[in-house]
C-alpha cells in the first residue's frame, strides 16, 4: 500500500520511535499524501503493518478533522465557523459559498473541484472571517473577497 519511498520513510521512523503505536501519526500522513486519503482498505494495512488494532486506526481517522476517509475535492476550503468567525460573520460566508459552488457543508462537488468544510478555530480569530484552501490563510473574508479567490483558482 505504501509506496516505495514511503516504506523507506517508515523504515527510518521505525529506529526513530519507541513504539509502533507512536507510528500512527506519521504513516496516516504518509498514506493521506500519497493517496488524496484514506480507505478502509488503507486503514486495514497500516493496522497490520504497525501490528495496531484496527479500531484504535479507525479513531484516529475518524478523531483527527484533518484526515480524510473520503476523496476530497481538488481544492478543499476550511471554512472556519468559532466564536470570532461567528461574530464577524462566517455564516454570509458559508451561504455564499454554498450558493457560488452548489454545495454545502461537508459536500464535495460533481466535478470534485471543491469540498467544502465546517473548521472549529483556525487560529487567525483577529483576521475573522476566515478559511483555509490547502495550506493557504484568507483572511478578513467578504464576498467579494471570495469571488476573487476563487475565481483564481478556477
Amino acid at each position: 500500500m505504501l509506496n516505495d519511498t514511503n516504506k523507506q520513510k517508515l523504515e527510518e521512523l521505525r529506529k526513530r520511535y519507541p513504539t509502533s503505536q507512536a507510528l500512527v501519526l506519521p504513516v496516516l500522513w504518509m498514506v493521506q499524501e500519497q493517496e488524496g486519503y484514506i480507505s478502509e482498505d488503507a486503514m486495514k494495512s497500516v493496522a497490520a503493518m504497525l501490528n495496531v488494532p484496527f479500531g484504535h486506526i479507525i479513531g484516529v481517522v475518524t478523531f483527527y478533522t484533518m484526515f480524510h476517509s473520503k476523496p476530497i475535492g481538488k481544492h478543499h476550503i476550511e471554512v472556519c465557523t468559532n466564536v470570532s468567525c461567528m461574530l464577524r460573520g462566517c455564516e454570509k460566508i458559508v451561504g455564499h459559498l454554498e450558493h457560488k459552488l452548489g454545495i454545502t457543508l461537508g459536500q464535495t462537488s460533481k466535478d470534485g473541484n471543491w469540498t467544502l468544510s465546517e473548521a472549529e478555530c483556525l487560529g487567525s480569530c483577529g483576521t475573522a472571517p476566515m478559511f483555509t484552501i490547502g495550506d493557504q490563510y484568507h483572511e478578513n473574508l467578504t464576498t467579494q473577497k471570495v469571488d476573487e479567490i476563487l475565481e483564481r483558482l478556477k
